[in-house]
């Protein structure tokens, strides 16, 4: 999965210039658009730069559609939890031969779930929040920091109206939690329809089970179909209360626990 040492992907983490912690914190950044904010994360990192594609959501196809269209060798990692739908793997492969473009899949490790699982059950998140963040932190939040301490910055599909865990995220921020890296998160003021807009006027492949109504396709255990008039993301861990509704992925493990 990873390049050899003389790829310009091998090296460790740049520091973060003085001048682009300034850009980031100005909120200069903030004015530009999707298109224009890809543009200027491609040209500063690119190919330290990846875009965490869930193959479960819209938005990630719409943005790998998007960074495709601005460099066509720019990088996709999918982290594969080891319990996910049948049609996010087929959507992987077509999105593969589509594009023309290596996915890079993630695994958690051997070992630690395992372990879990032998001590907890397979089906652990159902019995408490405390083990449902355990189980993604083993499966996403620990192979997703392992795979972002070889970049410089990453790209997100995360949105301000998708719950009040994400209403006051940037269009650029420096993610502490995961070492200083660059995120970017060019969606931030786009609704849900205009996701949606993109993906049937480019013709972007996108998950079979959306049809089904799973607007959002997560873990198989922990995704199910929603009921007209709910809310986007209810299918998602839906025996939480919202305010819970992470898997750490994106929120500070001290504050928001380690559950995306």
């Amino acid at each position: 999965m990873h390049a050899g040492a003389d790829d310009d992907r091998s090296h460790s983490r740049k520091p973060i210039s003085s001048d682009l912690l300034e850009e980031v914190r100005s909120g200069a950044l903030e004015s530009k658009d999707s298109i224009e904010i890809l543009t200027w994360a491609i040209e500063k990192f690119h190919p330290r730069l990846a875009l965490s594609c869930s193959f479960g959501d819209p938005e990630g196809m719409a943005l790998l559609d998007m960074m495709h269209g601005i460099e066509s060798s720019s990088r996709v990692f999918v982290l594969d939890t080891g319990r996910m739908h049948q049609e996010t793997y087929d959507l992987i492969d077509r999105v593969r031969d589509r594009y023309g473009k290596q996915m890079e899949v993630v695994l958690p490790d051997g070992d630690a779930v395992q372990s879990m699982v032998r001590e907890h059950g397979m089906n652990l998140f159902y019995g408490s929040l405390e083990k449902r963040k355990l189980c993604c932190h083993l499966r996403k939040v620990e192979p997703s920091a392992r795979f972002l301490a070889d970049l410089d910055a990453y790209v997100t599909g995360l949105r301000r109206g998708q719950g009040p865990t994400r209403s006051d995220i940037g269009k650029v921020e420096i993610d502490r939690g995961n070492g200083g890296i660059v995120k970017v998160n060019p969606l931030v003021d786009w609704s849900y329809d205009d996701v949606w807009q993109y993906v049937r006027r480019h013709d972007v492949p996108v998950n079979r089970l959306h049809k089904a109504g799973y607007p959002s396709v997560g873990c198989a255990p922990c995704t199910r179909a929603i009921q007209a008039g709910e809310d986007p993301r209810a299918g998602r861990w839906w025996w939480e209360n919202p305010e819970t509704k992470e898997c750490g992925l994106h929120a500070d493990e001290e504050t928001g626990g380690s559950g995306i």
